[in-house]
């Protein structure tokens, strides 16, 4: 069915073709101030993108698209056409909760935080921190309130339908409550069983031949570098736009193993971007459909791919050709499969990667209702650590609560999006696996591109067009189903 038999559908089309153009050019801007601004551009950056917030978020909230969007919905649609349309309604809905004078606010305060964050952690400065934090966070619990009120439901529920539509802090309750019964005897348990394994030194690397070798398991995993590239940045992202998506990482020249693995995270975000519906670009329902979903696809390539012998062994002969490295399968395998409660989210193991999340839910609660004052983290930060996984970090803010991007741009409520994403993840290998087969067996055979076409066929080439549970439903035969993930970490390392 043609749009032109829907005249209202077909101006709403090209509006919304109109934003994507937009957002396309910010999505650049974020790109380019985290890996190649100098940082004396920072403030006049910091202007520029809150005056282009400010014009997306008018476009999103012009009067006629309320009454263009009845009108179009009364003609005749397909529907993927409905779908779309779903999309832009809740796009519009969105937009028009919020002032576009506190987009713009949060968007300037946003960048000048995270700007001045990159220094402050490098130096470990809390002190300087703090008062930015103190501002943003300010204008992040305005605009939760703002949502709350329009949603009905508390202001920490209304952050996380940004990231995750129609999740709760009470399903999250359950999910991580759930969590908390098992994960903390699992870790024992697979850390008593690893306590016989051998010690041994992890070779350096320089940071050139770390990017050239992490170009080469971009290459293995499938990116198509006409439309992307790799990049350096203070915290690994994947960003851009599905036909031009940038990846950063960081290297530490004294351990490869980190980057290496962080380039595996961030390629399985960019496959979801490059695997998104050519037919819908620029439109709503040609987005990815939620972060959850989107981590679940980093996450599958990190974990559930990335940590495996198959994979492990497959890229095994580019780190000896390009890194020198004398490391053995097993000794490869150890590395990446070794549990050790760490203080770093983005370089913990599969099993206590989980821990980080449930600290960082329960700060992002509190201080959205106030029952935690930002002066008051690194306090209530050690206190959780020393409990989920016997770490003290008094002090020691860069490892600690200032180590992650999120807070630093205001991003509330993404977090649980990890371990959520984990746990779709494992539910996808399950269903993967009683249709084409064993994951291991298929890359040890040759067969990585059949694990990504399932991928693809289910997940990427959806875009938007459906909703998470009917995704999930329709790829795996239930919605999220938690116990996946916990039968996969005890059959890998148990």
């Amino acid at each position: 069915m043609s749009a032109n038999s829907n005249p209202h559908y077909q101006t709403l089309v090209n509006h919304f073709q109109s934003i994507s153009h937009f957002e396309h050019l910010s999505a650049l801007g974020d790109w380019d101030q985290a890996t190649m601004m100098p940082m004396g551009g920072g403030e006049a950056r910091g202007a520029a993108m809150a005056e282009l917030a400010k014009h997306i978020h008018s476009l999103k909230t012009t009067p006629m698209l309320s009454q263009t969007i009845n009108e179009a919905g009364e003609l005749p649609l397909t529907e993927q056409q409905k779908a779309n349309l779903a999309e832009m309604d809740y796009q519009y809905q969105q937009a028009s909760i919020v002032p576009g004078s506190l987009v713009e606010a949060k968007t300037k305060a946003a960048y000048r935080c995270e700007q001045a964050w990159r220094d402050q952690r490098k130096n470990n400065d809390w002190q300087g921190f703090k008062p930015n934090l103190e501002n943003l966070m300010t204008l992040v619990k305005e605009e939760a309130n703002i949502r709350a009120e329009a949603q009905n439901v508390s202001p920490y529920d209304a952050l996380l339908d940004k990231f995750e539509p129609g999740m709760t802090t009470a399903n999250l309750e359950q999910i991580f409550g759930n969590l908390k019964n098992w994960l903390p005897e699992l870790i024992q348990q697979v850390q008593d069983k690893q306590k016989s394994e051998a010690n041994f030194v992890i070779p350096s690397a320089s940071a050139e031949s770390q990017a050239k070798l992490g170009r080469e398991i971009m290459n293995i995993l499938g990116f198509d570098f006409n439309h992307g590239r790799l990049d350096i940045s203070s915290h690994p992202f994947c960003g851009g736009v599905a036909s031009d998506v940038r990846l950063t990482t960081r290297y530490d020249e004294a351990d490869f193993t980190s980057g290496l693995m962080g380039i595996v995270h961030e390629t399985g975000h960019a496959k979801y971007e490059q695997g998104l519906p050519i037919a819908w670009r620029g439109q709503p329902a040609g987005l990815a459909r939620s972060m959850a979903l989107h981590e679940s696809q980093s996450l599958f390539c990190e974990m559930q791919i990335g940590r495996g012998s198959a994979f492990l062994n497959l890229i095994e002969p580019h780190l000896s050709s390009i890194l020198g490295s004398q490391l053995t399968h097993e000794q490869l395998t150890n590395i990446y499969t070794r549990v050790t409660p760490g203080l770093i989210r983005v370089d913990a193991d599969e099993v206590t990667y989980p821990c980080h999340i449930l600290l960082r839910f329960e700060a992002e609660k509190a201080l959205v209702s106030g029952e935690l004052a930002v002066a008051d983290l690194p306090e209530f930060w050690s206190s959780q650590m020393q409990s989920l996984l016997g770490i003290n970090t008094d002090g020691d803010y860069k490892n600690g609560c200032m180590q992650d991007i999120h807070w630093a741009v205001g991003e509330l409520g993404y977090f649980p999006s990890y371990t959520l994403g984990a746990m779709y993840a494992a539910q996808f290998r399950n269903a993967m696996e009683k249709e084409i087969g064993c994951v291991e067996n298929l890359i040890a055979s040759g067969k990585l591109s059949s694990v990504m076409g399932w991928l693809n066929d289910n997940v990427w080439s959806q875009g938007s067009l459906l909703s998470v549970d009917d995704l999930m439903r329709q790829s795996t035969g239930e919605t999220l189903n938690p116990e996946h993930f916990r039968k996969h970490l005890i059959g890998r390392y148990l």
